[in-house]
């Protein structure tokens, strides 16, 4: 007992050192509006001014830019919930989006006497009996882990991802912080409430969690492995699951070429166009035909191995796309490649999973613009990133919300295409990818499926029919026992109800002090006794109280902005 008491004044005095530190930080980034609105910096006794003046650095930021510096200043838990954010369409404007995808996440190096420390701790015995040696230089230092070189005492060469020591507590102090202030926002700030923030603080905090333990890791990585098992000029690395723990991985050491050394490389043109071609390949099968898919292959999670063979490396951050979203997405691309903006803005629709949309025809309208200004021009001048973009502008002008996992496919498949182009300017990644949309719609039209579906359909009418007279039931009961009953929200009046709230009472409490000063004046007036230089005590007092009460209601009133 005393020892979980002691935790939580720890936690307590952990979450109140902290919270100044995100405050500040946002105050020094231009958000002194959004805390003034909260209260934070008076109930932090944080100094706003001298904040503003620090801030005169980052004047010359975009907004954007400004959002971004102080999400990598805060570190792993910002940077990850940065992230989150550039995959929620329909709530960020695209220019934020664009930005906050270039979030990083480096640190400096740990020392290796920290490093060997939880090792020790993760493996339960020494690192000798695992190890035979471990490089002491990192290869790699992020946030959240470090990575080195090492070899195994049965000779194979490896990596480790080793954790950061107090990771774990930091991110919980930041998740607990984090929803407090959602839900002050949804509480005190009627327009953030439709970006959902306690939701999406929920969400950061399953993606944190399940980031944090390794052992997710390697199991993207075996399932990576088995989709493309046999698959030629393409080597993955194996893992370690027996020496991996959740805050240690143990995976083979790949001895090639990052792919941005190899793009610089210029003796390596002749082999360029097969990469080209064979990479493509890879993203469109991991899109089309697995839905389970690298959601962050820039040039350094790429390398090339003799053969010339591609590797991916680095599993953490993987996307996975349904069957329904990747028939639904084949359509919207095959709807805009044949320029059908009615079929494409039906597509879309369904991969929103709205099923109607009340603006179809403005949205039509906007997707016969969005077709005309991309599709009609050369390939050389085709960009799948620039395409992406203003899809994302086009979904969050009219209030789509798409899946995040969407949002993360049309990411990397932009980076992918960057890489692609890198390699072969001339690659047309969309002609390679007409032979996975036609075998997609065949697949829909294969007897199999349509009885599979058939069957699905049949599954829900019976489920309905056999729960429907119950439901039924249950209503007639509840309107004849009078318990059934029309709810009408007013969403938006709260403020109004609290500012008219305000307002009454500083009147009445005005009213109240002017009562008092007449009533003053009166006994001042009347000479009434207790005397004190010839001035009633009683009046002077009462002139004192008054002065007092109203000085505090001045100050209450300049403390909160509005006179």
């Amino acid at each position: 007992m005393i020892a979980q008491r002691l935790r939580a004044v720890r936690q307590t005095l952990s979450d109140i050192g902290r919270s100044r530190e995100i405050v500040s930080v946002f105050l020094k980034y231009g958000y002194e509006d959004l805390a003034l609105r909260l209260h934070l910096p008076r109930l932090m006794g944080l100094p706003t001014r001298r904040l503003r003046a620090e801030a005169d650095s980052v004047r010359d930021l975009t907004q954007p830019q400004k959002l971004r510096r102080a999400l990598e200043e805060l570190g792993p838990t910002f940077v990850k919930a940065g992230q989150i954010l550039s995959s929620r369409s329909g709530i960020m404007p695209p220019e934020f989006i664009e930005e906050l995808v270039r979030l990083q996440d480096s640190v400096s190096s740990l020392p290796f006497e920290t490093i060997r420390r939880v090792v020790e701790e993760e493996l339960k015995r020494p690192v000798s009996d695992v190890f035979s040696e471990i490089d002491e230089q990192p290869i790699g230092s992020a946030s959240m882990a470090q990575v080195h070189r090492a070899r195994l005492r049965t000779g194979e060469r490896v990596v480790i991802k080793v954790q950061r020591p107090d990771i774990r507590r930091t991110v919980e102090t930041d998740l607990h912080i984090l929803e407090r202030l959602a839900q002050l926002l949804e509480s005190q700030i009627e327009e953030t409430r439709a970006w959902q923030p306690c939701a999406l603080i929920g969400q950061l905090r399953r993606d944190l969690l399940r980031e944090l333990d390794f052992t997710v890791e390697a199991g993207n990585l075996q399932r990576f492995q088995r989709q493309f098992a046999g698959e030629p000029d393409l080597k993955l690395p194996r893992v370690w699951v027996t020496e991996s723990t959740s805050g240690l991985l143990v995976m083979e050491f790949m001895d090639g070429e990052k792919m941005g050394r190899f793009l610089e490389d210029e003796s390596n043109g002749p082999l360029r166009p097969r990469l080209a071609r064979r990479l493509g390949d890879l993203m469109l099968k991991q899109i089309f035909v697995h839905g389970f898919f690298h959601a962050d292959p820039h040039p350094g999670n790429l390398l090339i191995l003799p053969g010339p063979q591609l590797c991916f490396i680095d599993f953490g951050k993987m996307g996975f796309l349904s069957q329904g979203q990747r028939d639904h997405f084949g359509r919207l691309v095959v709807a805009i490649a044949e320029l059908d903006e009615s079929s494409a803005t039906r597509a879309l629709v369904d991969l929103a999973d709205l099923g109607s949309h009340q603006e179809s025809t403005r949205l039509e309208v906007d997707m016969a613009d969005f077709i005309h200004r991309n599709f009609n021009v050369p390939m050389a001048q085709f960009s799948f990133q620039r395409v992406a973009k203003e899809l994302l502008t086009l979904i969050s002008r009219h209030r789509l919300f798409v899946s995040p996992d969407i949002v993360l496919m049309l990411n990397a498949f932009g980076q992918l295409e960057e890489t692609v182009r890198q390699l072969d300017p001339g690659h047309d990644l969309m002609a390679q990818a007409r032979p996975f949309l036609r075998d997609l719609r065949l697949r829909r039209l294969k007897p199999k499926e349509i009885w599979k579906s058939i069957f699905r359909g049949g599954d829900e009418v019976v489920s309905l029919w056999r729960t429907l007279p119950r439901d039924v039931k249950t209503l007639v009961g509840k309107l004849k026992e009078g318990e059934a009953r029309v709810t009408l929200r007013h969403d938006g009046l709260e403020p109004l109800r609290v500012s008219l709230d305000q307002v009454t009472n500083r009147i009445a409490f005005s009213i109240v002090l002017a009562s008092l000063m007449m009533a003053n004046a009166l006994i001042i007036h009347a000479r009434m006794p207790p005397l004190w230089h010839g001035v009633p005590v009683v009046g002077l007092v009462g002139f004192f109280v008054t002065a007092v009460l109203g000085l505090w209601l001045l100050v209450s009133i300049l403390r909160h902005g509005r006179m």
